[in-house]
């Protein structure tokens, strides 16, 4: 039997496939792109039509040689990569290196890795899509010529070691302009009052309601002197309910989940960030070991913008539906949920179990914490959306006494519906809480109990958490919801923002880079122009628009702003960061100071002091040598990186290793990251004995071929 070869993207992934298929295919990865720009050149031919300059990344030459025998082996290869831009852009690069013909069809698309799917894709293979390719060279030109172009200003104005990004920095203008309207807004004072009525006799059937009208129109009420004289001629009225209003309110279910919103979710209910959502659910998509089951993929494909459900997926989730909690709970029709983005594709699905009758509490034992925690929630929002809706029995009653008109809301869940099994969190908007009113008729007179007054403030809009800032950026078509969790990690790392309470400030030097770039180009930095940017690459996408063409009408104006900025702005002087470390020698609190190998301490008292340190970075890895110490990031003389224990000179442990939180599985030593070029990177244990090794995903290590904009 001639055997056939099938390529992907991630080990793991090419484990769990080569289970499905069998013998007659051998399934190799390329781990993640094989080739990129070069990091220390801009590899852009401006001249020549923005020509990409590719090179081999360093450490895939042998995978590339491997792929190369394997091809020469076999009598058909499919390219098997993700089924999006990013996964095209690989399948070219590999028809390139490996001499296959992009025209012939060689390519395969599948959202889920079960051998359902797989066997669907290999039945109907198609050319490569230049126009998706062209799309993704596009993009990935584009942050080449915002990054390479713009970042070397920024080294010279503000300080070395800062970048500017084309969605990067569109993220923290909306972070600086959050920041000004709060530091802009006045706050004000202003009152509400509630009344507790019953009706006369029925003292125990106390109610509450709030003022909602005087003289027929919405009070103002600024103060407490105010108040108080309301509440005077409020205690003197006689009240009697006019108005009552019964009805029955649904709640439909949310859809299933899109890439962008599993993160503000995940971010909300798990406290998980952006990167650790994408990674365990880049694990939980690629497959885990389940026992005797082996390798199985247990979500389908991560980044998507489409609700869609296929019918199939939709029949299995109703049969669980109607096995687990009863035929009631089930709709006549399957719902069907509209795609918000034009540009979503018909074959995408939303993101949902591969097997919806894979309950997470039955292969809970075989996930982490992280891999069970997100795999329940994908699970139970699939399953709730196709659920019926919640039923409530809402009554509104208003009561007049005098001049004064007061409201009183009440709900009861008449049905549950999909409020049995999940509830979408809500964050700055909490719904108050409607208890349910005791049996009240048209006329009713009303005893008055107790007026109460509260004091309020007008509050200015919240900072950015990492949810709020994922849903803005999706709502203005912003950059791409995979890239997010890339971006978001840059701009802590350049100290741009810090986290305070869990939502996103920015520091001195974020405003001066916000502002700088917003003065010097505020067409690249304003959020409808990256959208409209964003528009022009689907476009590509479709084979609409010319990729150098949308290229060019972006750089000549650039390159023009970027001239005049060089000859224009001024240096920007920063004054340094105090720390709370104390110079040992003179006393002085010492400063952050930015050299050739990042962050470091230094006395301010120079050249009279010339104390320096290296900033500890702590990894939250306890050391294996003496128990009592944890290892912290440093640099040596050279600058290098490395890892030691913070107990030093006590324990002198030290390795050129980053430490991994998670000890050995098999025999509990320290963990490391490593990497090789036979291997890429992965995870090995310490221990000389102990042969403990594991590919880390590819979700971590994709970003290497440039996934998130420069």
């Amino acid at each position: 039997m001639s055997e056939k070869l099938l390529i992907v993207e991630s080990p793991a992934k090419a484990k769990t496939i080569s289970k499905l298929l069998g013998r007659s295919y051998r399934v190799k990865a390329s781990n993640g792109h094989i080739v990129d720009l070069p990091r220390s050149q801009f590899a852009v031919d401006i001249k020549n039509n923005f020509k990409p300059k590719y090179i081999t990344i360093r450490g895939r030459g042998k995978i590339i040689k491997e792929l190369k025998e394997s091809v020469k082996k076999v009598e058909q290869v499919y390219l098997a990569t993700d089924p999006d831009r990013e996964g095209e852009a690989i399948s070219w690069h590999l028809a390139q290196t490996l001499d296959l013909n992009p025209e012939a069809p060689c390519r395969i698309e599948f959202h889920e890795i079960t051998k359902k799917a797989i066997q669907a894709a290999l039945e109907n293979p198609r050319p490569i899509d230049l126009n998706r390719v062209n799309a993704q060279q596009a993009r990935r030109v584009l942050d080449r010529l915002f990054g390479y172009k713009l970042s070397p200003l920024l080294w010279s104005k503000v300080r070395r070691g800062l970048s500017a990004g084309r969605v990067q920095s569109v993220a923290l203008r909306l972070i600086c302009q959050r920041e000004a309207e709060i530091e802009a807004f006045q706050q004000e004072e202003y009152w509400s009052i509630t009344g507790d009525f019953a009706p006369v006799g029925r003292e125990q059937d106390l109610f509450s309601a709030k003022l909602l009208k005087v003289n027929g129109e919405k009070p103002k009420i600024p103060d407490a002197e105010t108040a108080n004289q309301l509440k005077q001629r409020i205690e003197a009225a006689s009240f009697r309910i006019t108005e009552l209003k019964k009805q029955e309110r649904r709640r439909n279910p949310a859809p299933p989940f899109i890439t962008s919103t599993l993160q503000q979710e995940a971010s909300r209910k798990l406290g998980f960030s952006a990167r650790k959502t994408m990674s365990v659910a880049q694990q939980l998509y690629e497959g885990l070991e389940l026992g005797s089951e082996g390798s199985v993929g247990l979500i389908t494909y991560i980044r998507t913008d489409s609700v869609r459900v296929a019918q199939e997926a939709q029949e299995a989730c109703r049969a669980v539906i109607t096995g687990k909690y009863g035929p009631e709970y089930l709709p006549a029709k399957p719902p069907v949920y509209k795609t918000k983005s034009t540009m979503a594709q018909g074959a995408h699905e939303a993101i949902r179990p591969t097997v919806v009758g894979r309950f997470p509490d039955e292969i809970k034992a075989f996930l982490t914490r992280d891999q069970y925690l997100l795999y329940k929630l994908i699970w139970e929002r699939f399953v709730a959306s196709q659920m019926k809706a919640a039923v409530f029995d809402v009554i509104t009653v208003e009561l007049e006494g005098n001049e004064f008109l007061f409201r009183a809301s009440g709900s009861k869940i008449k049905f549950p519906g999909f409020l049995t099994l999940y509830q979408e969190a809500q964050e700055d908007k909490e719904e108050e809480e409607e208890g349910d009113l005791p049996d009240l008729q048209v006329e009713m007179a009303l005893t008055l109990h107790a007026v109460r007054s509260e004091q309020h403030f007008t509050q200015p809009p919240a900072r950015y958490s990492e949810a709020m800032l994922v849903k803005t950026l999706e709502e203005n078509g912003i950059g791409r919801p995979s890239t997010y969790a890339t971006i978001i990690e840059t701009l802590r790392k350049r100290n741009y923002v810090v986290m305070e309470n869990k939502r996103f400030k920015p520091t001195e030097l974020g405003l001066v880079v916000d502002r700088l770039l917003k003065e010097n180009f505020p067409r690249v930095v304003d959020p409808d122009f990256t959208a409209r940017m964003e528009e022009k690459l689907d476009q590509v996408e479709e084979g609409k628009a010319d990729w150098v063409t949308t290229v060019r009408d972006f750089y000549e104006p650039f390159s023009a702003e970027l001239k005049k900025a060089e000859e224009t702005v001024e240096r920007v002087r920063l004054a340094d960061e105090v720390s709370e470390v104390q110079c040992e020698h003179c006393g002085r609190m010492m400063v952050y100071k930015y050299g050739r190998y990042g962050r470091f301490l230094a006395c301010p008292g120079y050249p009279e002091c010339k104390n320096i340190k290296s900033i500890q970075k702590e990894t939250g890895v306890a050391c294996p040598a003496c128990q009592k110490g944890q290892l912290v990031e440093r640099r040596s003389k050279k600058g290098r990186k490395f890892f030691g224990c913070n107990q030093y000179p006590e324990c002198e442990f030290t390795s050129w290793y980053p430490p991994v939180k998670t000890p050995c599985p098999e025999c509990g030593a320290l963990c490391v990251r490593k990497k090789s070029k036979a291997k890429g990177e992965y995870i090995a244990c310490t221990r000389p004995d102990c042969s403990y090794e594991e590919a880390v995903p590819v979700a971590e290590t994709k970003q290497e071929g440039g996934t998130a904009d420069a």
